[in-house]
């Protein structure tokens, strides 16, 4: 199985995407580094609109991960409840 990753600057805007990537894709590894965080996970990585609705404890659209967002591997598929990164097996 090919593995996906998404990295994000490391900042305090964030802290609540990644603890919402984390709780939704329990296999993630995060890899922190001083300007970055990449996280890697098995095949598939989603992040859910309501998952980070509920760390940000705000309303949240998936467009603004293009701010903080540094790289990512994978095919995406995108809507505006979910963003997922896939490899076709």
């Amino acid at each position: 199985m090919s593995t996906v990753f998404i990295a994000l600057q490391a900042n305090e805007e964030t802290r609540p995407i990644i603890d919402a990537i984390v709780r939704d894709n329990p296999a993630a590894v995060v890899n922190r580094e001083p300007a970055m965080v990449k996280i890697d996970a098995p095949g598939r990585l989603t992040i859910r609109r309501q998952t980070v609705e509920e760390e940000l404890g705000r309303a949240f659209d998936l467009q603004e991960l293009q701010v903080n967002l540094i790289t990512i591997s994978g095919h995406v598929d995108e809507d505006e409840d979910s963003f997922s990164l896939y490899w076709n097996s």
